[in-house]
């Protein structure tokens, strides 16, 4: 007996489309903004979910563990995706946010067969990674039952992880093998199945919520500005000089000298010039407060 697909929201026909194929540019473009605009309105629905999953990733964190993103297909790219995107917005090590697709990177930029399909390679990609329970482990899928993604859950509780599953259909499989679920209904797509569309969209949203949010809390950043950033390019080292004066007031030139002296850290900068403080001490205050530039700048001189 072949699949049974009917019953998933990401599977049926919108009635707003049914005549796509005979639609103008314009026609298209219009309706797909409109549909795309539902996206958010339905992440509202699931905003107390994303904040326990955003706790859970800080917690994780805080105790020397990671976050592991779990998918196949669009779901599994978006992960790597958010994944490749925090060393350099937030300094942090490559290892502390991994993003697992079925396949391997191959399947980053085309399908792998039947790798969606296999618990059993879920369970050996966490393996190769040495999962503990200090781990965060977050299953991504559109359909909510791919395989792939309910045997890296299924694993991940036996280790002890705390588990979360972002799904775009209520009453998922990963939804119900999950501690946590996070089901969008974005209701059907513009191109019927096509879950790189809305479905996509809000998995990428939900995913930002979670990985921005969880390093906002373990100190990577001071109000609203990311004071982590890495110096890899010419605008990054413009945008560590902005980021300086944005919190501290002072002209360029003070502020590419304070973060000279730090060594090239826009945290420690900061730390410098709001403590009135040299680099060792504001290295010395930034550990007490675990990284955290407001709490650092209040304590007393060590």
């Amino acid at each position: 007996m072949g699949l049974n697909l009917s019953g998933m929201t990401t599977e049926t026909r919108n009635p707003r489309t049914m005549q796509l194929d005979q639609m103008s540019p314009l026609e298209i473009v219009t309706v797909m903004n409109e549909e795309d605009a539902r996206v958010p309105l339905a992440i509202a629905k699931c905003l107390p979910q994303i904040a326990q999953a955003v706790t859970w990733a800080a917690e994780a964190f805080e105790k020397g563990g990671r976050l592991f993103y779990m998918g196949a297909g669009t779901s599994g790219r978006l992960g790597v995706l958010d994944a490749a995107e925090c060393p350099p917005t937030f300094g942090v090590p490559k290892e502390m946010v991994v993003g697992l697709i079925a396949g391997g990177e191959k399947a980053f930029i085309e399908a792998v067969e039947g790798a969606e399909d296999s618990r059993e390679l879920a369970v050996e990609d966490l393996k190769a990674h040495g999962l503990t329970a200090n781990d965060f482990v977050v299953g991504i899928a559109a359909s909510g039952r791919t395989p792939y993604v309910l045997g890296g859950l299924d694993y991940a509780k036996s280790v002890g992880c705390h588990t979360a599953a972002i799904a775009c259909n209520i009453g998922s499989a990963i939804g119900k093998a999950a501690e946590l679920a996070i089901e969008v209904n974005c209701g059907p797509e513009v191109l019927t199945g096509s879950t790189r569309l809305k479905s996509g969209t809000a998995q990428k949203l939900i995913l930002n919520m979670i990985s921005t949010g969880s390093m906002v809390r373990t100190g990577k950043a001071y109000q609203n500005l990311m004071v982590d950033v890495q110096q890899t390019n010419e605008k990054l080292h413009t945008r560590a000089e902005n980021i300086v004066i944005d919190a501290t007031g002072v002209e360029r030139e003070k502020a590419r000298a304070a973060i000279d002296a730090a060594g090239g850290s826009v945290k420690t900068a900061i730390t410098m010039l709001l403590a009135d403080c040299d680099a060792a001490e504001a290295a010395r205050r930034l550990e007490k407060a675990r990284g955290h530039v407001r709490e650092a700048i209040r304590l007393e001189v060590l």
